[in-house]
C-alpha cells in the first residue's frame, strides 16, 4: 500500500528476463534507500515491485510478464520513474490509499502552464472492450482521486463517458515528478481510488436478490446493509 506521494525519480533500466535496475537519481534518494531491503515493496511508476537486490544508488527489482503487458514499465529505454516506498504503521497519509495495481494506460492530451499551476488533461479507455484495460469511467469523478503514473492527484474536471479527465499539478509536484518530462502522447500508467472500486461492488452485489447459480450469494441484505459476515470475508474485523 502507497500513498501517492512521490519520494524520489529514478531511471528504469531493462536487464533482461523481465528485471530491472532502477537507479536512484535524485537529491532526496536517501528516502528509498536509507533502508531499503530485499522483499521491500517500491512503487515505480505507479507499479508495486519487489526488490529482489540492492544496489549502493538504487536497487533491482522482478516484474511479471502480466505486469509488463498491463503497464509501461520496459517501454521506454532509460525511462525516469517515480519512486515511493510502501507506507509503514505510524506514517502520514498525506495523499490516498495507492495500491501500486495499474488499471489502465492512459494517454497524456495537453499540458498547460497557469499562473499557479499546470493544467493536465489525460484520455483514459472509456470502455472495457479493449483488452486487458478495465473500464475507468465508473470511478472518475470530479473532486475524486486518482493516480497517474503513481502521483495521487485529483480530478478537477472529467466527462461522463470517463473518455478523458483533468488535474491541476502545483509547481513542486510537477517539478519533482516525472509529469515534467512528459509531452502530448505520452502513455502514463493510472490507477482509480481503491475505495470507490469497493463502492461500486457493493452496489453491483447489494442490487441482486437473486444472484446466479455460478456466484456466491451476496452478504449484502435487501436494505444494502453491510453484514458483520461480509467485513469478517474481506479482512474488516
Amino acid at each position: 500500500m502507497f500513498t501517492g506521494l512521490i519520494q524520489s525519480l529514478g531511471k528504469l533500466k531493462s536487464l533482461g528476463n523481465d528485471y530491472f535496475q532502477i537507479s536512484c537519481t535524485s537529491n532526496n534518494s536517501y528516502q528509498i534507500l536509507q533502508d531499503l531491503a530485499i522483499g521491500d515493496s517500491v512503487a515505480v511508476d505507479g507499479v508495486c515491485l519487489t526488490v529482489v537486490e540492492v544496489l549502493p544508488q538504487g536497487f533491482v527489482a522482478v516484474a511479471s510478464p502480466e505486469t509488463l503487458r498491463r503497464t509501461t514499465l520496459g517501454s521506454f529505454p532509460d525511462a525516469l520513474v517515480n519512486l515511493e516506498t510502501s507506507l509503514r504503521a505510524g506514517s502520514k497519509l498525506g495523499g490516498h490509499f495507492v495500491t501500486g495495481h495499474v488499471d489502465a494506460i492512459g494517454t497524456l492530451a495537453t499540458s498547460t502552464q497557469t499562473a499557479n499551476a499546470w493544467e493536465m488533461r489525460f484520455t483514459a479507455p472509456p470502455t472495457a472492450n479493449s483488452g486487458w484495460q478495465r473500464q475507468m469511467a465508473p470511478y472518475i469523478v470530479s473532486k475524486g482521486s486518482i493516480a497517474v503514473n503513481g502521483i495521487s492527484l485529483t480530478v478537477a474536471d472529467c466527462d461522463a463517458d470517463g473518455n478523458w479527465f483533468e488535474v491541476a499539478v502545483i509547481p513542486h509536484s510537477f517539478g519533482e515528478t516525472n509529469l515534467s518530462y512528459l509531452q502530448p502522447g505520452s502513455l502514463v500508467n493510472l490507477e482509480a481510488d481503491i475505495l470507490g472500486k469497493y463502492v461500486a461492488k457493493f452496489l453491483r452485489s447489494g442490487s441482486k436478490s437473486h444472484p446466479e447459480p455460478w456466484e456466491e450469494t451476496p452478504r449484502i441484505n435487501s436494505l444494502g446493509t453491510i453484514t458483520p459476515e461480509f467485513l469478517a470475508e474481506h479482512g474488516f474485523i
